[in-house]
């Protein structure tokens, strides 16, 4: 299984489901991307997953393809 830089299993990512995925088959990494600030952010911090991120949740939050209230679960500061 692979996991997305927003926290998420990509077999269930909205992107992937509805073919909108910059990266069919490999997965949201850590990278300047520009069909995906988040994964963009987490490249220039240095982070492998945005909600590892000391300054998450932020404003780049609510634009991932999954509710910023997930992402506080998985990161355990929810």
């Amino acid at each position: 299984m692979r996991i997305g830089v927003c926290g998420i299993a990509c077999e269930i990512c909205p992107k992937m489901s509805s073919g909108t995925c910059p990266r069919p088959g490999v997965g949201c990494i850590p990278k300047e991307n520009p069909f995906c600030s988040i994964a963009t952010c987490a490249y220039r911090k240095g982070m492998r997953y945005c909600f590892a991120c000391p300054d998450f949740p932020c404003g780049l939050t609510g634009q991932g393809p999954v509710k910023e209230g997930f992402c506080r679960h998985i990161s355990g500061k929810d």
